[in-house]
């Protein structure tokens, strides 16, 4: 390359990187709302959010439906109940989630943040309050930068004081499934709700009100790592949204007398317009894209007018572009690696669901002293159980031993245990045993509990040892 050539070379990477524009927090996008497909796409996603709000007012078994009820350690789901002992599944859930998401994205890039993230539906909420309220992105630019007036006051009074409304309410529902919807709603009225529980309620509405209403896609670029960590995810079997260069440059004004030397593109910078964080997908994929599709709209939109084919814009991958042919889903790597761990992790799930035990048996044997001998020259072992009743009901159990003959069992509360529903009831058992029935200095037994209930019978077994003196 000779010295001239090199210098048009940097000359043409410092006029590309003057075309690269992030809004660092300098300016407030005000994106243009346009209809389309993808726009109404968008208010599908964000409908979905609306279970948020209602499902803490579900009630299941006179109980909430879904209640993480964390001082008594327990999270309901419906009919189903998990335990502390249970948690494992929760490492599991969020496997299954972080696949799916890393799966999607490596087929259809940032569908999540463009039609489901609450960061970004919340953002959209606001902006088309702020769009109702105070116009078009023109009039809210010039209202801006306007002089303070009673017009301006009562606009953005108004506009803040719904700004406010919604992230109050999303607080509270966040809240409420941490605490029964209704208590928590007389708590908050009477003034009698518990510290954690205004803190809690103060943290969402300002996160909310700052995030939403505010930083915008700021959150986007700077405290999301998802844009950060999205160009590992995707590859050039990635449909995302993509101008098609061939078709749409040079661009140019729309003018009869030159439009054959240019493409399609007529610049009328729509796509940059309607970008809820304000990329230029011309300039080629930007960690700020949230393929949310709203470009391909106004594209399509402007494509009608000048009467020319839509697609200028358009979900495609990398090697469509080049003319190459998309491989099929099973013949990715990639998406195989993310199938097969999503399996897996469901599978898991599914068993654990499945085999949920409704009592829990620990045994843990006392170890200071390991075991004592009595006046009668019989060894004594005293031994903690922890039970916990997963059940809506009482239950009552019985308790033998095996792996050790004749032994004498004694129990707290008589020959019986009885667990309450939904409780953790810590006890002590003591065993004794002749020295002549030990024939070494560790024999193994089973404890073995079974429910006196001849409807649903329940039986646990839990190994341990009996510890005596040596021969």
């Amino acid at each position: 390359m000779s010295e001239q050539q090199q210098q048009h070379h940097v000359e043409d990477l410092y006029a590309d990187a003057s075309h690269w524009h992030v809004n660092a927090g300098d300016e407030t996008i005000h994106a243009k709302r346009i209809g389309g497909r993808f726009r109404n796409y968008r208010w599908y996603g964000s409908s979905l959010w609306i279970l948020f709000f209602i499902t803490p007012f579900f009630r299941w078994n006179e109980q909430q439906a879904i209640l993480f009820d964390i001082p008594h350690r327990q999270f309901h789901l419906w009919a189903l109940t998990i335990w502390p002992q249970d948690v494992w599944m929760l490492s599991l859930i969020l496997i299954l989630l972080a696949i799916t998401l890393f799966a999607v994205t490596a087929i259809a890039g940032r569908v999540w943040c463009g039609y489901f993230c609450f960061q970004s539906v919340w953002t959209d909420w606001f902006t088309w309050l702020e769009d109702k309220i105070e116009g078009n992105p023109i009039q809210r630019r010039r209202l801006d930068a306007a002089a303070w007036s009673m017009r301006k006051v009562k606009l953005k009074t108004y506009k803040h004081s719904l700004w406010l409304v919604i992230s109050l309410l999303t607080a509270f529902s966040f809240t409420a499934y941490f605490a029964d919807v209704y208590a928590l709603w007389q708590s908050y009225i009477s003034l009698e709700a518990p510290l954690i529980a205004w803190v809690t309620l103060g943290t969402i509405v300002l996160c909310t009100y700052v995030f939403a209403g505010f930083m915008r896609e700021q959150v986007c670029f700077w405290l999301c790592p998802y844009a950060r960590i999205q160009s590992v995810m995707i590859d050039k079997d990635t449909e995302l949204p993509t101008y098609d260069v061939a078709r749409g440059e040079p661009r140019g004004k729309l003018r009869a007398q030159d439009s054959a030397s240019h493409g399609d593109c007529i610049d009328c910078r729509l796509c940059v317009g309607v970008c809820p964080t304000g990329v230029d997908i011309r300039e080629g994929l930007s960690e700020g894209c949230i393929t949310c599709g709203l470009c391909i709209d106004a594209c399509d939109s402007i494509m009608d007018k000048v009467n020319r084919p839509r697609g200028l814009i358009r979900y495609a991958s990398q090697k469509e572009m080049q003319g190459i042919d998309l491989p099929p889903l099973f013949k990715r790597p990639r998406v195989i690696t993310y199938a097969i761990v999503l399996c897996l992790s469901l599978g898991g799930i599914i068993y654990g669901l499945s085999h949920i035990p409704p009592v829990e048996l620990s045994v843990i044997h006392e170890r200071q002293p390991l075991f004592i001998q009595m006046s009668d020259g019989s060894i004594l072992n005293k031994y903690t159980i922890k039970a916990v009743n997963k059940t809506p009901h009482t239950l009552e159990f019985q308790l033998r031993i095996t792996g050790l003959d004749a032994v004498k069992i004694k129990l707290p509360d008589g020959d019986s245990i009885k667990l309450e529903a939904k409780g953790t009831i810590p006890f002590h058992v003591y065993l004794r045993a002749k020295p002549d029935q030990l024939k070494q200095a560790r024999t193994k037994i089973v404890f073995i509990l079974e429910s006196n209930n001849t409807n649903d019978k329940i039986k646990l077994k839990k190994k341990s040892v009996f510890i005596g003196p040596g021969r």
